[in-house]
């Protein structure tokens, strides 16, 4: 009866925040959230960080502009490959349950 006092320490997989359960109450009774290191070490780093996210955002929005010009065009192939694919199988009837019987 040893293992009532017993906690069990396990990282989370998603956070890794450090979680401690007790087994046999099968509940969380402390979690502790990892230390996050300030990703910006001062101002001027910060502004040059913006202002190629914003060069990103114009980039990534021209790219989606051009596949949706394009858009049209690859949807009807896709139509004209699958409807050629579906003129090449042979119809079957579908199989019911009563016809298992």
């Amino acid at each position: 009866m040893s293992n009532e006092n017993k906690t069990i320490h396990v990282a989370c997989p998603c956070c890794d925040a450090m979680l401690t359960i007790d087994p046999v109450l099968a509940v969380v009774l402390d979690h502790k959230l990892p230390v996050k290191p300030h990703i910006v070490a001062n101002l001027q780093d910060a502004l040059n960080q913006v202002k190629g996210e914003a060069g990103r955002r114009d980039e990534k929005f021209k790219q989606f502009a051009e596949a949706e010009k394009n858009k049209s065009q690859v949807l009807e192939a896709k139509f004209q490959e699958l409807f050629k694919k579906a003129k090449e199988e042979p119809l079957t009837k579908p199989l019911k349950d009563i016809d298992l019987d």
